[in-house]
């Protein structure tokens, strides 16, 4: 008997979920499947000796008073099982240019302050990059607004002016000292481009992002699919894990449902696919099936790089040496597109330590979640997947020894790269496990391990990126290469997503009324609730996170 559902989401990623939630909350019968062997993508955790993991979840934006994420959340109720921590307010992020470091810290006039502190003679050019940044942002917003035609007028007009421009091209029209350059592409490493080549409305939209501080969920980015997995389950939606869909059954260019790797074949009238283009189109439908013009924009679709994927747990006193909550940008030196353009390639492989690295120290974010006493800490570096392709038809968990060693080498590379900035570090690691494009391409199903789907450029992002509709009745996308990347774009991705399906408004869906968010600083646990300091001191919020069932 074949088994007949409203929508099939197919990937488990904070679009997919946020559309299944969406659909199951507005009456429909919902079926997630997911390949991995637990839900979230790119938001899932995961456990290596006893130290938890989050790879693509280091902090989130949007959340304050307001924030549309943060609407999201409670619109749709999740929000009931979620608490964030804040990184700290003074420094969110800290980018470190050769010998200069600079805190962004949480506020935009604080932000604008900080930056003519460090460079005074670039004041005017600071005043002038963030009024364009903010115009642009807000004018994209009102792009929509129908209600308002003078704000759409003058929304369009600012972007016009940047269309086809890079990230580079904002920077340099504003300010000229490299260094400054340097510290304002600091973030570039949250789309993974050189600033020459990003849209500048990706560019801009990151930093706006964060403008009002940066949050990481309690207990680590698993809690994220964990709340929407129990609002589909209040929904009366379901989740299958480990069931891979072979492909997306098609007739006369209308979707009838998806076939499984088991063969099995399950009916729906609307499938979303939070899988990337490559996989949607060129694997589970068919290039065959594909008309000419969207057959030529899957093959040109270019894809964001991957990258090196450090993490290990130390017994080092971080914060006596010098580290916070707020995540690290180390840059050698101030031509920070150079070492973006080298993240393209195999340039990683060959330099004796990476030139850009991040770092962030998950337990000092969350300190509930130390464990046996060690700090846990993730670190990346950027490299393209070419150089890994000679193993990507090797099994995982069986690849060549040569590849093994490879990556014993490249792990002890970029902690020789950190220990530029943390003297002593290499002699505190007590654990540590490289994640290479491979490992991406395994677990994420992400073609070429890619990072943030299709890349940034201005040619693919805004009406050049793929559409939550397609060519074919009743298939709908969600996801990295939709509306943009991070937690709170593939989320409102898989908002866009249910709204295509069911022809209605945001605030169709938003109507859950879910409690306000819960908010923790992460720099002074003394403020936190005295049950849960309590269980900190046992040990037992990390062990209970661990013994949760989704």
């Amino acid at each position: 008997m074949t088994i007949s559902y409203d929508a099939i989401i197919i990937g488990s990623g904070a679009g997919g979920l946020t559309a299944a939630v969406a659909l199951a909350q507005a009456g429909k019968k919902v079926l997630v499947l997911e390949q991995h062997d637990c839900p979230g993508g790119w938001t899932h955790s995961f456990t290596l000796s006893g130290y938890r993991f989050s790879p693509g979840v280091h902090y989130i934006g949007d959340l304050h008073e307001g924030g549309h994420l943060r609407n999201i959340y409670e619109g749709l109720g999740v929000s009931q099982d979620l608490t964030f921590c804040e990184l700290n307010p003074d420094g969110y992020d800290h980018i470190v240019v050769g010998d200069k470091r600079v805190d962004f810290p949480k506020g935009k006039e604080n932000l604008i302050e900080r930056l003519k502190s460090h460079f005074p003679f670039e004041a005017k050019g600071i005043d002038s990059y963030f009024a364009d940044l903010v115009n642009m942002t807000e004018g994209l917003r009102n792009l929509g607004n129908l209600s308002n035609p003078l704000k759409t007028a003058k929304g369009a007009g600012n972007v016009l002016k940047w269309v086809r421009a890079t990230g580079a091209d904002l920077i340099n029209a504003h300010v000229s000292d490299p260094v400054l350059r340097g510290v304002l592409a600091g973030q570039a490493g949250d789309h993974g481009l050189p600033p020459s080549q990003v849209s500048a409305f990706m560019h801009a939209g990151i930093t706006h992002h964060y403008l009002d501080g940066g949050y990481y969920p309690l207990g680590g980015a698993f809690t994220l699919p964990r709340a929407f997995v129990r609002a589909l389950k209040r929904a009366g939606g379901e989740i299958r894990l480990q069931c891979r869909v072979k492909r997306i059954l098609v007739e006369a260019k209308k979707v009838i449902g998806v076939e499984l790797d088991s063969g099995e074949e399950i009916r729906a009238d609307v499938v979303i696919s939070n899988a990337d283009p490559e996989i949607t189109f060129g694997q589970l439908i068919g290039r065959d099936q594909l008309s000419p013009k969207l057959k030529r924009k899957v093959d040109s679709a270019k894809y964001s790089t991957s990258c090196l994927s450090l993490f290990f747990a130390t017994d080092m006193d971080l914060r006596g040496a010098g580290l916070d909550s707020g995540n690290f940008w180390y840059y050698d030196h101030a031509d920070v597109d150079k070492i973006y353009s080298d993240g393209l390639t195999d340039a990683a492989l060959n330099a004796d330590t990476p030139s850009g690295m991040f770092l962030t120290t998950t337990t000092l974010k969350d300190p509930s979640k130390m464990h046996s006493g060690h700090h846990t800490c993730e670190s990346f570096a950027f490299v393209g997947y070419e150089a890994f392709e000679k193993w990507a038809h090797t099994k995982y968990g069986a690849r060549p020894s040569d590849y093994d060693a490879m990556k014993e080498d490249l792990a002890w590379r970029m902690v020789r790269g950190l220990e530029k900035h943390v003297p002593g570090l290499s002699k505190h690691i007590v654990f540590y496990s490289l994640g290479t494009p491979l490992t991406n391409e395994h677990y994420l199903n992400a073609t070429h391990g890619n990072l943030y789907g299709i890349e940034k450029s201005p040619s693919q992002v805004g009406p050049w990126a793929f559409s939550p509709r397609t060519e074919f009745d009743g298939l709908y996308l969600c996801g990295a290469s939709t509306l943009s990347h991070g937690v709170a774009g593939v989320t409102q991705s898989g908002i866009d997503a249910a709204k295509a399906v069911l022809n209605c408004g945001t605030n169709d869906i938003l109507t859950q009324h879910g409690p306000s968010l819960t908010f923790l600083p992460s720099e002074d646990t003394s403020q936190w609730p005295e049950h849960l300091k309590k269980k900190m001191e046992r040990g037992e919020v990390a062990r209970e996170e661990e013994e949760m069932e989704v």
